[in-house]
């Protein structure tokens, strides 16, 4: 389908999971670069969770396949085991973790941040973003006559969980006076 030389694409890929792990590096790697650059802003710990979230949503909605791409590997990693997670985890998903990490514990001691354990929340975080594209097909049944892709309604989802994110974790102060 892709009009390559089967016999060039093995000498490159010496399997199909060096491929598919080869896939997996690159959609990570886009995301971790895009995220990575907001997170090295210098901003308010409110804002840069609010810029991550942002910029986390949109690498996903011009990336249609990474939510399926990212739950395929969640499941592989608890049933056989997956050759690429451990890889994913140690080069893109710990760093961006521990640096969001560090951006709550800071917010936290400025007032702008309640009390929260950052491993309950920046998964949470994610997980609003992937599942509103990984469930696109039952969304488009659950409310017929409405594209959950239409450029509209993805901009008024992001604003929602931006919206979402602000009231769950941002101070009551930091709520009504800065978003």
């Amino acid at each position: 389908a892709a009009k390559v030389n089967k016999a060039l694409l093995y000498y490159y890929f010496k399997d199909k999971e060096t491929l598919y792990g080869a896939a997996l590096d690159a959609v990570f790697e886009g995301l971790t670069e895009r995220v990575s650059e907001v997170l090295a802003r210098e901003l308010p710990p409110r804002e840069k969770i609010r810029e991550f979230v942002g910029a986390h949503f949109d690498f996903i909605a011009g990336h249609p396949a990474y939510p399926r791409m990212v739950q395929r590997e969640m499941m592989r990693g608890g049933r056989k085991g997956s050759p690429h997670i451990k890889r994913i985890v140690e080069r893109y998903l710990r760093p961006t973790f521990a640096c969001l990490r560090q951006v709550m514990l800071e917010g936290i001691a400025r007032g702008e941040i309640r009390e929260l354990n950052a491993a309950d929340v920046v998964p949470s975080l994610i997980a609003l973003n992937i599942f509103y594209f990984s469930s696109i097909p039952m969304m488009r049944l659950l409310m017929p006559g409405i594209d959950p892709l239409a450029p509209e309604e993805v901009a008024r989802k992001r604003a929602a969980v931006l919206d979402f994110i602000s009231a769950a974790i941002f101070t009551r102060n930091e709520r009504e006076g800065g978003r």
